[in-house]
């Protein structure tokens, strides 16, 4: 399923998402992820921010090998709460291996996140959340970018 333009919109202006993963013993783990769509498919790095395990040993990581099936959720909260709206993506990920498809979505990466522009993205586990099925929600009956 794809996205519609009013959701790639809302999706492009929020900065984070909350990837949730299963492992095979049915236990849920959800992290904060920096993410960017590229035709239609959602990217995410694991970058050079300090973590207790290598990149590969991750429980995200893992998780996606053993159950692909994840959701990513993405919000706008404002105290304002005619502006709330959210966005979910329940799709399939994988871990990018060729070498085209990881240059574009690290590029898009960095574009997104100037965080990234002095990190080793490329010797690291990317993931590719291909967008099955998508719910959005906004408080106003304007759509998801109402207020933006």
């Amino acid at each position: 399923m794809a996205l519609t333009p009013e959701e790639a919109r809302f999706l492009d202006q929020q900065r984070v998402g909350r990837l949730a993963t299963v492992d095979r013993g049915g236990q849920p783990n959800i992290v904060p992820v920096c993410f960017a769509l590229v035709d239609g498919a959602i990217y995410s790095a694991m970058d050079e921010k300090p973590k207790r395990v290598p990149p590969t040993r991750l429980r995200r990581i893992q998780n996606i090998q053993e159950r692909p099936e994840v959701s990513l959720l993405v919000d706008r909260y404002d105290e304002d709460w005619t502006r709330l709206a959210w966005l979910q993506i329940h799709g399939v990920a994988t871990l990018v291996s060729h070498l085209d498809e990881r240059s574009r979505a690290i590029a898009a990466l960095r574009a997104r996140y100037p965080q990234y522009q002095t990190m080793d993205l490329e010797s690291r586990p990317l993931i590719r959340i291909q967008p099955g099925r998508i719910t959005s929600w906004c408080a106003t009956p304007n759509g998801m970018m109402a207020g933006d």
